[in-house]
């Protein structure tokens, strides 16, 4: 190990640059809920535990647009049988 090392030529930013559609965030997580993803990484025998959070959150947001389609389809289905009376 050297004892000075040169940062002169250094950059502040990501090692590894991130994907096209992805954000960099940094958020607080309770630690119950981390290691709860983080063991089922585990137990799946690998794999990542941000992508398996970014899975439950698209699963979350998926649930709570379904309602606003069924009441979409209901309207529908309504307006297409008053039109064919």
């Amino acid at each position: 190990m050297e004892t000075e090392y040169d940062f002169s030529q250094g950059k502040r930013e990501a090692i590894e640059p991130t994907p096209t559609g992805k954000t960099r965030i940094t958020i607080r997580l309770d630690d119950e809920v981390l290691a709860w993803f983080r063991d089922q990484v585990h137990a799946a025998g690998g794999g990542n535990y941000q992508t398996l959070i970014n899975d439950a959150l698209r699963e979350y947001i998926q649930q709570r647009r379904e309602p606003l389609e069924e009441t979409l389809r209901r309207v529908l289905r309504e307006e297409l049988e008053r039109i064919g009376k």
